[in-house]
C-alpha cells in the first residue's frame, strides 16, 4: 500500500478529500439503493448496487490515476479535437436518444454491446472548459478584436450550449454560468461578456418560441417539465416534483442533530431517485445535521484546495484549467444539495462522487485526473528547485574547501602532505655501518 500511495503524484490533499468522499459514499448508497432493489427485483437485496458502485469507483480511480500521469499541456491540443467529436456525440444522443425503465431519457446513449447508459453532456462540459481555457491562455497577451473572439470562442460555446439544451436546461444554464465566470478570471473585456449574456438570454428567449409553436415535436418535448418545475417552486401545486420534494424534506427533518443511523432511513423506500439525485436527504436522515454539514464543509475544503492549485499552477492555462474544471464539480454538489432542501426547483444534478451512476463518476474522476496533472507539475517543478538548491549548496561546500586549502601556511601545507608520505622511515640495521 506504501508503495502504490508513493506512486500518486500531485496534490496528496485533493488525493485524500477525492478518498474520503468515495468512501462515505458506500454506506449511503448501499442503504438508499432499497427502492431500486424493490422495483428491479422485489427482493430489497441491495448487494448487487453496493458491488456496481464499488466497481464504478475502482474504475474512476483507475481513470485519475491514468489521467493524472499525462502531462496537462496535452489537453490543449486535445480539446481542440475533442470539440467536434463530443458536438457529433451530442447530435446522435439527441436524435437517438434512450428509454430508462419507460421513461424519455433524451440525455443519456447506450453504448453498444456493453449496455452502459452514458451522459455526454458531462463529457462535453469538461472539453468545452479546456478549450475555453486554451483560448483564454492564447490571447492573454494579445488584444484580439471582439469580432475573432466571437468566432473562435464564443461560435464553439454556443454550438456545444445549443446541442445540449433540449435535452438538459440545468446543464447547460451551469456549463453557461462557468464559462462566464471563467472568461472573467481570464480577464476577458467586461462589456463583451454582457454582451454575450445578452445574446444568451436571447437565444434562450427565441428557443421557448419556437417550442411554443411546435410544442409535440420530441426536441421540445423537455420544455414543458422545465415549466412544471419552475411553477411547482413558486406556487404549492402538487404534482411527481412536488412528492420528490415532499418526501426529501420529511427525510431531512427526521434526522434533527445525530440522525437515525447508518441504514435506518425510512424514506429511501418512498422517495424516487433516492441514491442519485436526492442522496443528500438521505445522508441527512441517517447522519443527520452533522453528517450534512461535514458533507458541505468537506466539499467547500475541496474548492479551497482547487483555489491553492489553481494558484500555484505555473501557467495561465493550468490556473485557468483547474478553475474550469474543479469549480463546475462545487457548483454541481451545492446545486444537488439547494434541491433537497427546496432552495431550487428540482434539477436532475448528482451529488458528485457520492451519488450512485456511472458515466457521472468517471466524468468527475476525469476532471479531477486532470486537476491532479496540474499540481503534478508543480510538484515535479519544487523537486527540480530542490535538485537545484541541493546541487549549488554541494558546489559550494567544495569550493570553500578548495580556498580554505589554499589559505593554509606552507609548513601547515608540508606537515600535511609529510603525513601522507609514502617514504619508508623505519629504522635501517644498516645505519651503523653506512654512518662509520
Amino acid at each position: 500500500m506504501k508503495q502504490l500511495v508513493n506512486k500518486l503524484k500531485g496534490d496528496r490533499v485533493i488525493w485524500s478529500f477525492v478518498a474520503l468522499l468515495a468512501l462515505f459514499s458506500f454506506m449511503p448508497v448501499f442503504s438508499a439503493s432499497s427502492n431500486l432493489a424493490y422495483i428491479g427485483h422485489g427482493t430489497g437485496n441491495t448487494l448487487g448496487y453496493l458491488v456496481k458502485h464499488l466497481a464504478h469507483i475502482c474504475i474512476g480511480f483507475l481513470i485519475i490515476y491514468w489521467v493524472h500521469r499525462v502531462p496537462y499541456h496535452y489537453f490543449r491540443a486535445i480539446s481542440k479535437i475533442a470539440l467536434p467529436v463530443v458536438w457529433i456525440l451530442l447530435l446522435y444522443t439527441l436524435l437517438k436518444g434512450t428509454v430508462i425503465a419507460g421513461a424519455n431519457a433524451s440525455r443519456w446513449i447506450q453504448v453498444p454491446f456493453i449496455g452502459i447508459t452514458f451522459q455526454t453532456s458531462t463529457l462535453a462540459s469538461i472539453v468545452l472548459f479546456i478549450y475555453v481555457a486554451r483560448y483564454l491562455s492564447k490571447t492573454k497577451e494579445e488584444n484580439e478584436p471582439f469580432q475573432t473572439s466571437l468566432i473562435q470562442l464564443w461560435v464553439p460555446v454556443f454550438i456545444t450550449l445549443v446541442l445540449i439544451l433540449p435535452a438538459n436546461f440545468s446543464t447547460t444554464a451551469l456549463i453557461f454560468a462557468m464559462v462566464l465566470m471563467l472568461t472573467f478570471i481570464g480577464k476577458y473585456p467586461l462589456k463583451y461578456i454582457a454582451f454575450i449574456i445578452g445574446s444568451g438570454v436571447a437565444m434562450l428567449a427565441f428557443f421557448l418560441l419556437v417550442a411554443k409553436a411546435f410544442p409535440d415535436s420530441r426536441f421540445f418535448s423537455r420544455v414543458s417539465t422545465w415549466e412544471s418545475r419552475i411553477t411547482n417552486f413558486t406556487t404549492d401545486k402538487p404534482d411527481e416534483d412536488d412528492y420528490q420534494i415532499e418526501k426529501a424534506k420529511i427525510a431531512i427533518a427526521s434526522g434533527k442533530l445525530g440522525g437515525l443511523g447508518p441504514g435506518k432511513s425510512v424514506q429511501k423506500n418512498f422517495l424516487p431517485q433516492s441514491s442519485s439525485d436526492f442522496i443528500y436527504a438521505i445522508i441527512v436522515e441517517e447522519y443527520g445535521l452533522v453528517g450534512g454539514v461535514s458533507i458541505v464543509i468537506l466539499y467547500l475544503l475541496l474548492l479551497f484546495r482547487f483555489v491553492i492549485a489553481s494558484h500555484k499552477a505555473p501557467t495561465v492555462f493550468g490556473k485557468l484549467v483547474v478553475v474550469g474544471v474543479g469549480f463546475p464539480m462545487i457548483f454541481q454538489a451545492m446545486i444537488n444539495m439547494a434541491v433537497a432542501v427546496e432552495l431550487l426547483p428540482v434539477t436532475g444534478q448528482t451529488l458528485p462522487l457520492i451519488s450512485s451512476g456511472g458515466s457521472s463518476i468517471w466524468m468527475t474522476c476525469l476532471g479531477l485526473g486532470i486537476i491532479i496533472s496540474v499540481t503534478r507539475k508543480e510538484e515535479e517543478i519544487a523537486e527540480d528547485k530542490l535538485d537545484r538548491e541541493k546541487r549549488k549548496e554541494a558546489l559550494q561546500r567544495l569550493i570553500d574547501k578548495e580556498m580554505a586549502e589554499e589559505d593554509l601556511p606552507a609548513d601547515e601545507i608540508y606537515e600535511e602532505e609529510a603525513m601522507y608520505s609514502i617514504e619508508d622511515n623505519s629504522r635501517n640495521p644498516m645505519n651503523a655501518v653506512l654512518n662509520k
